[in-house]
């Protein structure tokens, strides 16, 4: 476990680096922008969501879930989200908060995945400390969440819609991602903990019924490993079903 994790460290440093010898220029090409720019201002985004739109997965997703990007070193999800938005989709976010009883064996804080009302709700999202949009906690009582269960600090909405609404897809970050589209990401564990809840609490109970959602990644070309590198995996990781690079490439993984 302890090689896993340095290898892992080692891949983020090697392909941070890689991206922060990007010109600004290039970044800019590429929708590598300030949280303002990445909100006014169309770049490569947008090409990655003409990749998008014609997935057969995303047109038959009716709930989805899209990372909100941080102000650099990732694509910009901005016109994803619109995008989904005035398609009438119900867009999902990530939300961040603290467990009950956090212990030696289980995290300090884990993810859920809430609600967005409107174009509006999006874009009055305030940034947290990464510059990532994020909603607020008292706006959760209004939110509904995919898992809800007890685990968050914030165990709102309270209704029959918390939990009962399930993901058809995912857009999931990632830092460097590998020709079998496996993922590395920023070392919190929030998403593959995620999927994991969401396969114990959605998935296995309900005997098939309802399935895992569909994966997707989006990724810079500087992200993507060559064909001779692999990013390191554990049982814990999960792998994804497709991946989309700003230079128009479609990766999708084989059955």
């Amino acid at each position: 476990m302890a090689g896993l994790r340095k290898a892992k460290k080692e891949m983020r440093l090697l392909v941070k680096q890689r991206l922060a010898n990007v010109s600004i220029e290039s970044r800019n090409s590429k929708a590598l922008s300030s949280a303002a720019d990445a909100r006014l201002a169309p770049f490569t985004a947008q090409k990655v969501g003409s990749l998008l739109r014609p997935l057969p997965e995303f047109q038959a997703a009716n709930n989805i879930s899209v990372y909100l990007s941080m102000p650099k070193g990732e694509l910009s999800t901005h016109s994803v989200v619109l995008d989904a938005l005035r398609q009438e989709k119900r867009v999902f976010i990530p939300f961040i908060g603290s467990t009950k009883q956090p212990g030696p064996d289980s995290p300090k804080s884990v993810m859920d995945m809430v609600s967005l009302h409107s174009q509006e709700d999006y874009i009055s999202l305030e940034p947290d400390s990464w510059g990532i949009p994020t909603p607020s906690v008292s706006s959760t009582e209004k939110r509904t969440r995919i898992l809800g269960d007890d685990d968050l600090v914030s165990k709102e909405p309270i209704g029959s819609a918390n939990g009962t609404e399930n993901l058809d897809l995912v857009i999931v970050p990632g830092i460097a991602f590998d020709q079998k589209l496996n993922r590395l990401g920023h070392g919190k564990g929030f998403y593959d903990l995620f999927f994991q809840r969401y396969q114990q609490i959605k998935v296995t109970p309900n005997g098939g019924q309802i399935r895992m959602p569909f994966l997707v990644g989006l990724a810079l070309e500087e992200q993507v490993l060559p064909t001779d590198q692999e990013v390191p995996t554990g049982f814990t990781d999960w792998p994804l079903d497709a991946l989309i690079v700003g230079d128009g490439r479609i990766l999708r993984r084989q059955s």
